[in-house]
């Protein structure tokens, strides 16, 4: 498996100026399989410390947080040297001791030649509690395998260099071959261990498997979620979000058998371990996006298309009979996988637009930012149709130049509409792509 956050890890083992880096990502997006594939490469050692398995581990943190002092501990808990230069330490499931996060920052200070990683599947709950000195440490965000990813993971190399390319330069029969592709990303998604299980088998079955099993994990992991929310209503709440994947949500309607607030909070808490991602609605005035969000207003996406379509039971015979890609499941599959791609290449957080005008029902489906430009993105089943909405959009916002309309057919150019058609296997390369390390 190859994952593109690989040159950004192998860029920080090698920088002058480097920091404790935490990798953050939802349970089994492939963390510790990146972390130990690179010490792999680039180290005679590693040191990793299952802080979750090894609790009698935590107490190498307790009363001394001096990197000297846990360096000893640790070499004599593993019966390995830790050499600055040579050994990589990884300190996995970190968010079991939050002594071990506290940490980090003296190893940044104290000992700045040492590599030293932490990941966690429940990281951002710990992150909430314990403070961490900015400039301390850095952060490299991994997410699900993106379509072009999981091109590489099955083995098809020359598709995922014409994923890559601009469509303008691609054959129009190769697209199509492409977006029949992502017919099947569509189902088998982008969890590590579920494209490796199609690529050995050929078998979306036993994909739906593993899916099932990371499913159930992830409900494993609602108890250990903090403030407690009763586990039948985060369950509810996670079926419903990935139901109306495209919708504006509305608390209430995430669950009828819990409270608004309820149900908020058991949304909250999704988003907080990554299963879930608030999509908030924006004035698309100026940048950065974030400083006119409303919280109030906002859309969702699930962590992966291939969870979703699991959740949702997507009947898979007569959806792979759709030629085009816009129909299936109603379009929220298209949906997700570009809130999906949009994730993964260029921000944690991810915006869309919606007039604030009464009885305004005009909606743009998400926004990317290239060059310093706002560029609407509409997911739309072909050229005709209604695109009244980023008509409006464009002509309300100058700033604006150009739309895109990511669709089930080969690229198109249309300058008399402002608006570029592009095929939406390219959705993950319209925007700045953004730094994954930080």
């Amino acid at each position: 498996m190859y994952r593109f956050a690989q040159e950004q890890l192998e860029r920080w083992v090698t920088a002058r100026r480097r920091k404790p880096l935490i990798v953050r990502g939802a349970r089994q997006v492939g963390k510790t399989w990146l972390i130990e594939h690179v010490a792999a490469a680039h180290f005679e050692t590693l040191v990793k410390i299952d802080l979750e398995k090894r609790r009698d581990s935590h107490r190498h943190f307790g009363d001394n947080l001096d990197p000297k002092v846990i360096i000893q501990r640790l070499e004599v808990d593993s019966g390995k040297r830790i050499v600055p230069g040579k050994t990589l330490l990884f300190l996995d499931e970190i968010q079991a001791c939050p002594r071990a996060i506290m940490a980090l920052r003296y190893f940044y200070e104290q000992m700045p030649d040492l590599h030293v990683i932490a990941a966690g599947s429940l990281l951002e709950f710990a992150l909430g509690e314990i403070p961490i000195p900015v400039g301390r440490v850095q952060y490299l965000h991994l997410y699900p395998m993106t379509f072009r990813e999981y091109l590489l993971g099955i083995g098809n190399e020359v598709a995922a260099e014409m994923a890559g390319k601009h469509p303008s330069e691609v054959d129009a029969d190769i697209q199509r071959q492409l977006l029949k592709e992502l017919k099947t990303y569509f189902f088998v998604g982008g969890m590590p261990e579920s494209v490796q299980v199609f690529r050995d088998t050929q078998s979306l079955v036993e994909s739906f498997k593993v899916q099932t099993e990371i499913i159930g994990a992830y409900r494993e992991d609602f108890a250990k979620y903090t403030p407690r929310v009763n586990d039948a209503c985060l369950d509810n709440v996670l079926l419903n979000v990935a139901r109306q994947v495209g919708e504006q949500v509305k608390y209430t309607r995430l669950d009828d058998s819990h409270t608004g607030p309820t149900n908020r909070r058991a949304f909250d808490l999704l988003c907080k371990a990554r299963v879930v991602h608030k999509i908030a609605s924006c004035n698309p005035s100026g940048l950065p996006l974030a400083a006119s969000a409303n919280d109030k207003r906002f859309k969702a996406a699930l962590l992966d298309i291939g969870l979703l379509q699991n959740l949702c039971q997507v009947p898979v015979d007569l959806e792979l009979r759709e030629d085009d890609l816009l129909s299936m499941y109603r379009g929220k599959l298209a949906e997700q996988f570009v809130a999906q791609e949009l994730i993964a290449n260029h921000a944690s957080e991810l915006f869309y637009w919606a007039r604030e005008a009464r009885n305004s029902s005009a909606e743009v489906d998400y926004l990317a930012v290239r060059r310093g430009k706002i560029v609407p993105v509409g997911v739309k089943s072909g050229t005709g149709g209604s695109l009244r909405s980023l008509h409006l959009m464009l002509d309300t916002y100058p700033n604006c130049p150009e739309g895109v309309v990511l669709y089930s057919a080969p690229y198109a150019r249309r300058p008399e509409q402002r608006l570029t058609f592009m095929p939406l296997y390219y959705a993950g390369t319209i925007g700045d792509p953004r730094p994954n390390v930080v």
